[in-house]
């Protein structure tokens, strides 16, 4: 079965308008004065099905940009790996993506990203991006995409779904940076809601919600940020974890963050939560790399793997 693109008028003068937008290589936190900032509408739906031994990327339809690049297989025929790139390189108030995957019986699909994600000053309007993945029966899926930064006087409102048949496994990762503190630029205003949640069989398992303000006291309470700049959060369904390979887990993890920022990692089944708090995006991925790669073997059964675009 062949894969297929979808596109009408549109899309294509949707598309025309990443052409008009002006992204300067500073990627400052306000659009040029006096410009007008066409807001973006991008749609990006993905399906991966089993053949034999190998999982295809079987549809993969888009409004705007929002695209995909060939699948690669840097683990085997039967793990497609899918790089979702958003050409404009980051999201301005009033911008919408939606993201759809589904993962079909024990077809296995491991999705990432080629940079960082950026979301731009809100400009009055509210940012948004609606993420829906399903794994059938048996599937598996990891999406690992990199780093996001907020940058200041942002307004977004992040949505994450999750839906696991029977024996489906998922690890999700993320890496939130509040600000651009490379830059001098910390987050003090704006805001942030997001949402995720993760069902199994029709039962939520996994439910969390934060709302967070910039410049607020909840960015330096120690039940939210604690005064750090950067979060990350790994989160994994699968088979059953023992607590010696969580044990070893936070032993070299906490190596890693060499008493650097806040680490955390819990066990209530069948998810395995770790997260990470501190002011270093290097740091806190090299933390969630190694956690995901001593998770990986245990829950998913498939050796450590680090996604190439990670590396480059």
């Amino acid at each position: 079965m062949h894969s297929t693109i979808l596109t009408d008028l549109a899309a294509k003068q949707n598309s025309a308008a990443v052409v008009r937008r002006i992204y300067p290589a500073q990627h400052p936190s306000s659009p040029a004065p006096g410009l007008p900032q066409a807001r973006l509408e991008a749609r990006l739906s993905l399906t991966f099905a089993k053949d034999g031994g190998t999982t295809r990327l079987v549809g993969r339809d888009h409004f705007g940009p929002l695209l995909v690049q060939k699948p690669f297989y840097p683990d085997g025929q039967d793990l497609c790996q899918a790089v979702i790139i958003h050409p404009p390189g980051g999201v301005v108030g009033g911008d919408k993506l939606d993201i759809a995957v589904k993962v079909g019986a024990v077809a296995k699909a491991q999705i990432t990203t080629p940079g960082a994600a950026k979301w731009y000053k809100a400009n009055g309007h509210v940012s948004r991006q609606n993420i829906k993945l399903e794994v059938g029966a048996g599937g598996m899926l990891e999406w690992v995409p990199q780093e996001t930064i907020f940058f200041d006087d942002v307004n977004v409102a992040l949505d994450h779904q999750v839906v696991l048949e029977k024996e489906a496994s998922y690890i999700g990762c993320e890496i939130l940076c509040f600000g651009r503190t490379a830059s001098g630029e910390s987050f003090t205003k704006g805001q942030i809601a997001q949402r995720i949640g993760i069902r199994r069989e029709g039962k939520l398992i996994w439910f969390e919600q934060l709302r967070l303000a910039g410049g607020s006291t909840a960015m330096k309470s120690p039940l939210v940020l604690a005064g750090n700049t950067v979060c990350a959060t790994l989160i994994a369904v699968g088979k059953d974890v023992s607590p010696a390979i969580l044990d070893t887990v936070r032993e070299e993890a906490g190596a890693i963050a060499n008493g650097a920022g806040h680490l955390g990692i819990s066990r209530l089944k069948p998810v395995v939560v770790a997260r990470y708090q501190g002011n270093s995006s290097e740091t806190a991925r090299r933390i969630m790399l190694h956690i995901w790669g001593l998770l990986r073997p245990e829950m998913l059964g498939r050796e450590a793997m680090v996604p190439r675009m990670w590396n480059t």
